[in-house]
């Protein structure tokens, strides 16, 4: 096995997917797009044409802006909530990352760690704060390409276009937004939920298989 696989299989394959998958998304949202198109009377778009419509715009950033959400939540909600028995949940009690004061930094600490103060503070909430920025942006995009989309449809049916601002109150984003929102948190609690009783051996997602159901954590 060559070794950047070895060392960084697990990444490559998540990645791999999902550019295999968005593929596919992209090629089944053209002909969903295409097929509206022609029940009103439209021509059909090609593929260049489709990914810079609203309709593909939208569908890809509608579902990146619930799974930031969802992850951001997981890494900032696991540092001061518990829940006995589960994989994914600190033990109660657990102490925080980062070396401890009478401990200094080693010679592999990564160098924001080690020049300490704001560069220190900004490294040690950097994930969810990457997330965050991720969110926030997919959730931009998301009403940027939604806006596009609901303001075609309103054109086919002799309506006036909304602004940015007006799609965003519209009950149409919110409903594009919510449905992903209550089905992340609703996968991410039952994954916490189940690693309490159920096991995968040999995944770190998983307690050990002989491992008590109260046992909380790795």
């Amino acid at each position: 096995m060559p070794r950047i696989f070895r060392d960084n299989g697990l990444s490559i394959v998540l990645f791999g997917l999902f550019a295999v998958f968005l593929l596919g998304q992209t090629i089944a949202g053209r002909a969903v797009y295409n097929q509206q198109r022609s029940r009103q009377g439209g021509a059909p778009v090609d593929y260049p044409g489709y990914l810079a419509t609203g309709h593909n715009i939208e569908a890809i950033f509608e579902n990146w802006e619930s799974e930031f959400l969802q992850m951001g939540a997981n890494v900032v909600l696991a540092i001061f909530l518990i829940q006995k028995g589960s994989a994914v949940s600190k033990k109660p009690h657990d102490p925080g990352g980062g070396p401890k004061p009478d401990r200094p930094p080693g010679p592999n600490t990564p160098w924001p760690a080690r020049r300490g103060g704001w560069v220190r503070t900004l490294y040690a909430n950097s994930l969810p704060l990457a997330f965050l920025a991720l969110f926030a942006l997919s959730f931009l995009l998301h009403a940027v390409g939604g806006r596009l989309d609901y303001n075609d449809q309103m054109a086919r049916q002799g309506q006036s276009p909304v602004s940015l601002a007006g799609f965003l109150g519209t009950p149409t984003f919110w409903f594009q937004s919510f449905q992903n929102y209550q089905s992340e948190f609703l996968s991410l609690g039952s994954m916490v939920v189940l690693s309490i009783f159920l096991r995968q051996a040999g995944s770190p997602q998983s307690k050990a298989v002989d491992a008590p159901n109260s046992q909380t954590g790795h």
